[in-house]
């Protein structure tokens, strides 16, 4: 059988490219790798995405423009970004709350400890796992084919031409089950390979073995890897990744949002020497959180721990994972397995150094550290407020940024050249709009509005080829 568009992947970035290219007429087939209950990928343990909008609208508590859309985004990846591409992305988010709505997908307010983003990104009702039922509602009613428990595994391409791809099925039989497929045009959505330790240790060396994954296991990099090796251009570093401190005690994978941690800006942070390593109140937490699986992830072990007090133990969204407690700073320190003496001297010399101010974590404000290196530029507050409280952190891997390079119309590039019928959205060119750092909800944003675009010129394409026939 001969389709017009088939998709590899199933979380929202192939749903989108589905809805759209399906909604032209064409015939579309979707090879999910993940069996139908953890279908969707990454898209499960989201929450939101991050849209610009010009005013409020009863859900987003105020107007977000572009231009300080962009200041957010040109700051966090220091400019390590395709400009061109992140402006159209970022224009075109303004249109992403609309065109969810129109597949079936509601939001609601933001929740309380959310990294105060009720202004800038708009919450699913029902988290992910909703909104991904809305997508694969709409696209089955269009007549998109769904395929579970199976991946592409080989593709055939000629000079950035795609001609068909083989996928394997496990789902009938113990024994993998392989069949050859021809399409007229190929999406690439499979997601990073931030499931796959080996290629992780190609930027990390053995410290990846010590890292969380808290999104699917089913991201393994299987299509990157095959169209990196057709010839397509690459983006990105195979080091650069979207992580973020998570509780030790997650799983290896699956583990989700819920394990993500937000208490660091209320407290300070020790590696396993009972030093610290970073400035904790840097800036607001929404655009400094995800730095620091990164900065965990560099520390010996790849381990940190945040230690807070009583003032501050109701400040954050709690981990799914009670904390550490103890009523002094020594016997705190003896229950996460550091040395007292090096933790009782890092909490002396950073309440010595706490200036005096008003605490408010809604702005930057005037509580610091002084004399102390590396400081902590806001919300500093002596930590002498028994009972104390620790978490032990971990690097939670959300996603890797290495991918394909691509155009305004999603196409890959091969030696620079767009492919004429190979697309690419979500995750798996993501690296074209986050060079390093990262913004809470930019990824399903970029996932969207790709998605979007990769269904409507794989549609085109056709349509144009057809004519020229």
């Amino acid at each position: 059988m001969t389709y017009d568009v088939l998709i590899a992947g199933g979380g929202n970035a192939a749903l989108c490219a589905a809805i759209c290219a399906a909604r032209e007429g064409t015939r579309v087939l979707i090879a999910e790798a993940a069996p139908m209950a953890m279908r969707g990928g990454n898209t499960r343990h989201t929450r939101n995405c991050r849209v610009a909008h010009d005013e409020g609208n009863g859900i987003l508590t105020g107007p977000y423009p572009v231009d300080e859309y962009l200041d957010d985004l040109m700051r966090v990846t220091k400019g390590n970004t395709d400009p061109e591409l992140a402006e159209m992305t970022l224009q075109r988010s303004k249109e992403v709350w609309d065109f969810l709505e129109a597949q079936g997908v509601r939001f609601q307010p933001s929740l309380g400890g959310t990294l105060s983003l009720g202004r800038t990104n708009a919450f699913f009702l029902g988290g992910g796992r909703s909104m991904l039922n809305a997508l694969y509602r709409t696209a089955e009613d269009l007549g998109v084919e769904v395929r579970y428990e199976t991946r592409v595994v080989d593709i055939q391409v000629e000079d950035g031409f795609f001609l068909g791809g083989t996928l394997e099925a496990s789902w009938e039989t113990d024994t993998p089950q392989r069949e050859e497929v021809r399409a007229r045009t190929f999406v690439a959505a499979a997601g990073g390979f931030e499931s796959n330790i080996d290629w992780l240790k190609e930027g990390w060396g053995e410290a990846a073995e010590n890292f969380l994954i808290r999104g699917t296991p089913y991201n393994t990099g299987g299509v990157l890897r095959l169209m990196l090796d057709a010839g397509a251009d690459q983006i990105g570093s195979v080091d650069q990744f979207h992580s973020v401190a998570i509780d030790g005690r997650a799983p290896k994978f699956d583990g989700g949002i819920i394990t993500r941690l937000d208490c660091v800006p209320f407290g300070i942070v020790l590696n396993e020497n009972g030093d610290r390593f970073y400035d904790e109140g840097e800036d607001f937490w929404p655009k400094r959180y995800a730095i620091w699986g990164r900065l965990v992830a560099a520390q010996p072990g790849q381990v940190g721990h945040v230690i807070i007090d009583a003032k501050s133990a109701d400040l954050f969204m709690p981990s799914a994972f009670p904390p550490v407690i103890d009523d002094t700073i020594e016997g705190l320190a003896a229950k996460i397995g550091l040395e007292t003496d090096r933790v009782r001297k890092a909490v002396d010399a950073f309440n010595d150094a706490c200036q005096p101010g008003t605490f408010d974590h809604t702005i930057h404000d005037d509580c610091r550290t002084e004399g102390l290196d590396p400081p902590k530029t806001h919300w500093a507050r002596p930590i002498n407020e028994p009972p104390f409280q620790a978490y032990t952190l971990r690097p939670g891997i959300t996603f890797t940024y290495m991918g394909m390079r691509v155009n305004r119309d999603a196409r890959v590039l091969f030696d620079g050249t767009p492919s004429p019928n190979i697309f690419a959205t979500g995750e798996i060119m993501a690296g074209n709009i986050l060079g390093e750092g990262y913004l809470g909800g930019l990824g399903m944003t970029i996932g969207t509005v790709f998605g979007r675009i990769a269904g409507e010129q794989a549609a085109k394409s056709l349509t144009n080829r057809k004519a020229a026939e």
